[in-house]
């Protein structure tokens, strides 16, 4: 939380495999984990936290090598359940490149619940079967499959995933989304 000057509420965070994230639409609308270890805040929480005031979005990313990478939006917010949590997300800066670009104006879906674009692809089904917001599935996926070390030889689209950096093959050893206002 006191990274790049600190009061950073952690939404989200992904580093040893503990948690699964392939949950339904319930699970992900409470949250799920450990705050110690790997979570997911919940998407109500995150919908209530940021519908009242701007926020900012921090995704810190490592690599099985010890890369770091981050990237920083100016503008974060998640719409209410009734819009199926949509994201609501730009001003990138940093050095990972800009994965959540069509990410932007999408509902969240999961594996139970499909408010993708294209229905007929069904990302969350069939890239991982965790929730997320999927634009046309996306260069990026968060809460994906947690493989391990399979270098760049992981499932395509199944892992912890941010494509403009490692590619769609390559599961991120540990991610993190923080916000604050």
């Amino acid at each position: 939380m006191d990274t790049a000057g600190g009061g950073w509420t952690v939404i989200q965070r992904r580093q040893d495999g503990s948690v699964p994230f392939n949950r339904t639409w319930e699970e992900y609308k409470q949250g799920f984990g450990n705050k110690n270890g790997e979570y997911w805040l919940g998407n109500e929480n995150i919908h209530l936290l940021t519908i009242l005031k701007n926020h900012r979005l921090r995704i810190d990313l490592e690599d099985w090598v010890g890369n770091k990478r981050y990237a920083l939006y100016s503008v974060f917010r998640v719409s209410a359940e009734a819009d199926g949590y949509r994201l609501h997300i730009s001003g990138y800066s940093g050095n990972v490149g800009n994965a959540m670009v069509r990410n932007n104006g999408h509902r969240f879906s999961t594996v139970d619940r499909d408010n993708d674009v294209d229905s007929s692809r069904h990302c969350s089904q069939r890239y991982g079967q965790a929730g997320w917001w999927f634009g046309h599935c996306g260069y990026s996926h968060l809460n994906g499959r947690y493989f391990g070390n399979c270098g760049s030889f992981c499932s395509y689209r199944q892992g912890v995933m941010w494509a403009y950096w490692r590619g769609y093959s390559y599961s991120l050893k540990s991610v993190s989304m923080k916000i604050r206002p």
